[in-house]
């Protein structure tokens, strides 16, 4: 996306984790055994390098140097599809053809040893590369040898910061990087993180590009008042202290503000797709103008050198899409450097320009051997001007951010069960079973075009359906791999749409087998839930015995849309499945549990859900709930959920800025109710206590709790938003409670460590608050919670309690959310909206079909602020890892019966021989990686002690990730 419109037209677009799980993460096709993989401890390991600049330019050390970057910006997806862009299809909406770019830029460089270009995008690059002759990958492969093509960021994609999971991160970052690796050697490692365009940066990420091995991070995009006071300061440029948890210099990673966004100065743009005036250096010629061009950019350099600390400073040019006639950009440049180097340097100027990269401008930086300031917080909210806060993309397109976010889950048991089995997942009695293709496509829905729902809607549909076609190939997968597994074959079923409760099979076979498979490193107890057709269900676990269970009627008339539901719970070893047999009793009378209409009287009593551990209060009045318990603490909190919605700004007498996909600006600071009550059912069996809360034709509410839960379900449903009354929507699930927060709430960062947000604060700089809801929104990954001292002396119930009372709300997707009042806390669940914001799209964000109606999940916590962290942590890695259904008619047909089922320890099928300890990504072995070091006013870092690996005894420290490769013998099958 470009981000800076001009009248030049440069731009296109306005202007295991120690507390997480673990997962398996491969980029490739596995060799023949022994097959390496990639074992992923999710917490982080430290990196450090400082080799690879050896290709760098000769610098003045007497002058200003002025780097110029060439560079392209190819967004994987935005106003055209992946393929569009790629192919060049599609140029009335916009000329961007990417094939044509790279062909272009090879071409330019081959013509003058002095040129340099940086690409980012393997996503685009990678197809290109697979096209080209063996020749051209050779004149490549020289031209990455010279530093003159060099690769930054490295990722499948440049990914969004604010709706990613750190998971999916390190997963796209993984696969273009061992793309660069497998392909250019240690040639093409990137040794700079480059994300110009997303729109606002998180200290996870920063901490993660740290973790990877980068030495430094450049990026585009930071709040206009922020830049400003940046800028009179000179802190343009800083070291970022990303982790609170790791220590230093584990996650610091140098951090710099580029100048321009990622576009040249005014004036300086020479592609196709700008209106200024190339250089014309005959003095004969009417329109001459070299001189004039000269003095302008020694004046632009000068002025932008006054707010940077070195004698270098860096010029980004290029913009989205260009470059597709490259050699018209470089004769410009080739001109520029020239005329200023041999004319003005004469004339005493004392401006020295040269081709460079940003990896070349790090390393002058980190020879100048100063002292840098040091960052604590992250860069969100963004705002480019008053009243232009970039936080409504944090819950734009709801459904496809939560099929991001299933795929995500899909993909991580692909993954492991594709690194535990070994080939027989990848060919087995189903055929061909492969994780590249959702990998790739999950890798796609990282772009900060995709997962932020910043797309056009015919793309949005695009990136949807790559998943789709990824989920194919992964399921044949995990059929091979259970079936060897289990030491049978079954005929193993999918049910893709279990979330809105259709699957044919469960609905009509009289029995069926129900596979759980649990990717998490610890047991799990499960609730499933499937669709039946009304009648009484056996269910027995894989001894034979008999579990409970229940048959769940919901209140709605329509049994096609809302079917009957059997519940039962399944117990699941860790990373390992269950199989469970599910059978209708034949002409036994019904006993479903139908939910209880309940009459809205003021003399009713209270209604009460309750387990052992929680009980959920509601007003007999108004059907809302308003009093949640903790039963083990004894902590009582009145609170009130409901929902309500903004209406969307279309400009007004202070700024003409509009509510779009991008930016939230609601026309007034108060949020007006879908309605004050809700008509209320009640469901109460032994596997469930249920309230069904309907506040309008669209909104409804299940709130939830199952035995032994220590936290309230609330499953909501919004869709289609109605606008015929022509005032666009953006509605929020709203929690009130009487704590006195003192503005202060905190959210997650990518689904990793928790930040401290204040209202109307932001801790760098004194801020000018234009827009009080939208500058006050941030991105919530995972959950969010605000949190208060228990009163001094306690009450009675609470006497002995020392410590904070905890209000923890998860989310099963990314929102935006806040705290606009003490005490309260909000989600944005949905958004439908009249009219573009103005950055680009150019499409208002009007979803119809599949995307108009979102199903999500909130889960309440409620307890003390030192058990509330463990408890938030296990139950957010439990929703983002959640276990995977698979089912099979009954009666499977033998299939290697030699082969003894294997369900509890899957690492039995095979050895480790070789384990070596990596950075974060495995692009290099951590006994061998190092990274510039820099000085902070902070003092000096703590020394690391020497590495040293012992196989037998790996300890994770606290938010620590540690990636193995692991060389392992496939044990050959029994009989």
């Amino acid at each position: 996306m470009g981000a800076y419109a001009r009248a030049s037209g440069v731009c296109a677009r306005g202007c295991l984790d120690a507390a997480g799980p673990w997962t398996m993460s491969r980029a490739l096709r596995p060799p023949l055994p022994p097959l390496c993989f990639f074992l992923l401890l999710l917490l982080a390991a430290p990196g450090a390098r400082a080799g690879g600049y050896e290709t760098c330019p000769t610098v003045q050390p007497n002058m200003l140097n002025v780097h110029l970057v060439p560079h392209t910006h190819d967004d994987v997806g935005w106003l055209k599809t992946v393929d569009q862009y790629f192919y060049g299809i599609k140029n009335d909406i916009q000329h961007a053809g990417v094939q044509y770019i790279l062909d272009s830029v090879i071409s330019a460089l081959l013509a003058d040893p002095t040129r340099r270009f940086i690409y980012v995008e393997i996503a685009f690059f990678s197809r290109w590369w697979h096209q080209q002759t063996n020749a051209t990958q050779e004149v490549v492969r020289d031209l990455v040898r010279q530093g003159r093509l060099e690769f930054a960021n490295g990722g499948w994609v440049m990914n969004d910061e604010a709706a990613t999971h750190y998971g999916a991160i390190v997963d796209q970052m993984t696969l273009g990087l061992h793309f660069l690796e497998d392909t250019f050697g240690n040639d093409g490692r990137p040794r700079v993180a480059w994300h110009i365009d997303p729109f606002g940066h998180s200290r996870e990420q920063a901490s993660l590009f740290a973790q990877m091995g980068f030495d430094g991070f450049f990026f585009g995009r930071l709040d206009y008042q922020d830049k400003w006071v940046r800028m009179q300061k000179l802190e343009m440029e800083q070291v970022w202290r990303a982790s609170a948890s790791l220590k230093p210099p584990t996650a610091d990673l140098f951090t710099g503000v580029l100048p321009n966004g990622y576009n040249p100065p005014r004036n300086l743009c020479w592609d196709v797709l700008c209106d200024d005036q190339p250089v014309v250096e005959d003095p004969h010629s009417p329109e001459y103008n070299a001189k004039e061009l000269v003095d302008y950019f020694l004046n632009v350099a000068t002025a932008q050198g006054r707010y940077y600390r070195t004698n270098h400073i860096v010029m980004t040019m290029g913009s989205d899409f260009q470059y597709e006639n490259a050699n018209m950009w470089f004769k410009n440049l080739d001109k520029l450097i020239r005329l200023v180097n041999a004319q003005q340097q004469a004339k005493g100027s004392g401006v020295h320009v040269l081709y460079s990269t940003p990896a070349c401008y790090l390393w002058e930086l980190n020879k100048a051997n100063l002292t840098w300031s040091v960052k604590h917080d992250d860069f969100f909210p963004y705002a480019d001007g008053p009243h232009q806060f970039w936080t409504g993309y944090f819950s734009s397109r709801p459904a496809l951010k939560r099929y991001e976010r299933l795929s995500y889950n899909f993909l991580q048991v692909c993954n492991q069960l594709e690194a535990l089995v070994g080939l027989a997942a990848n060919v087995g009695p189903y055929g061909s079973g492969d994780s590249a293709p959702l990998n790739e496509a999950m890798a796609v829905l990282q772009h900060h075009d995709a997962i932020s729902g910043t797309s056009r809607q015919h793309v949005a549909n695009d990136y949807a359906r790559q998943l789709a076609a990824g989920w194919g190939p992964c399921e044949v997968l995990l059929s091979n791999a259970l079936a060897r597994l289990r030491g049978f074959k079954d005929h193993f079923i999918f049910c893709r749409q279990l979330n809105i409760s259709i699957c044919p099979l469960t609905q009509t076979a009289a029995r069926f087998q129900v596979i759980v498979y649990n990717p998490l490193g610890r047991k799990v107890n499960w609730m499933v839930r499937l669709p039946v057709s009304e009648g009484v269900f056996v269910v027995k676990d894989p001894n034979g015995r008999t579990v409970p269970s229940d048959v769940v009627i919901f209140p709605s008339s329509d049994s096609q849309a809302h079917p009957p539901e059997l519940l039962f719970s399944a117990s699941l070893p860790a990373l390992g499945f269950s199989t469970y047999s599910v059978a209708q009793v034949p002409r036994w009378k019904p006993q479903a549990h139908a939910p209880q209409p309940i009459p809205r009287r003021s003399w009713s009593p209270a209604l009460t859900i309750e387990n052992e551990h929680i009980r959920a209060t509601f007003d007999p009045d108004t059907g809302l709930l308003m009093e949640i318990m903790n039963m083990n603490q004894q902590l009582l909190l009145p609170v009130r959920q409901t929902f309500f919605w903004y209406n969307a700004s279309i400009g007004d007498n202070e700024s003409d800025q509009a509510s779009g996909a991008y930016i939230f600006r609601p026309n007034q600071q108060k949020p007006l109710p879908v309605s004050r009550w809700a008509q209320i059912h009640l469901v109460k069996t032994p596997l469930v206590q249920e309230v069904h809360q309907n506040f309008s034709a669209w909104c409804s509410q299940v709130v939830r709790l199952y035995p032994g839960q220590r936290h309230l379900e609330l499953e909501w449903s919004v869709g289609p938003i109605p606008v015929g009354d022509t005032w666009g929507k953006e509605v929020i699930s709203r929690f009130d409670t009487p704590l006195e927060t003192k503005g202060r709430f905190y959210t997650d960062s990518n689904g990793r460590e928790i930040l401290e947000r204040r209202q109307d604060y932001r801790p760098t700089w004194k801020l000018n608050q234009t827009e009080p809801v939208a500058g006050n929104y941030y991105p919530v990954n995972t959950r969010i919670y605000i949190t208060v001292a228990l009163p001094h002396p306690a009450p009675p119930h609470l006497d002995g309690k020392d410590g904070n009372m905890q209000l923890t709300v998860l989310t099963d997707r990314s929102q935006g959310g806040s705290s606009l009042r003490d005490g309260s806390l909000e989600l944005m669940v949905h958004r439908r909206l009249l009219k573009d914001d103005g950055r680009g799209v150019s499409e208002p964000l009007m979803e119809n079909g599949s995307g108009a109606w979102v199903r999500g999940r909130h889960l309440v916590l409620l307890d003390t602020a030192q058990a509330a962290a463990a408890g938030h942590r296990l139950l957010a890695e439990q929703e983002v890892l959640a276990p995977q259904v698979v089912l099979a008619p009954d009666g499977g047909a033998a299939y290697n019966l030699g082969a003894p089922p294997r369900t509890q320890d899957l690492f039995s099928t095979f050895t480790i021989t070789r384990l070596q300890e990596t950075t974060l990504v495995a692009n290099q072995l951590r006994e061998a990686a190092s990274r510039l070091k820099w000085t902070t006013n902070t003092g000096p870092t703590p020394h690391q002690t020497p590495y040293q690996l012992d196989p037998a005894n790996i300890t994770l420290e606290p938010m620590e990730i540690r990636t193995f490769l692991a060389s392992v013998q496939w044990k050959e099958v029994d009989g």
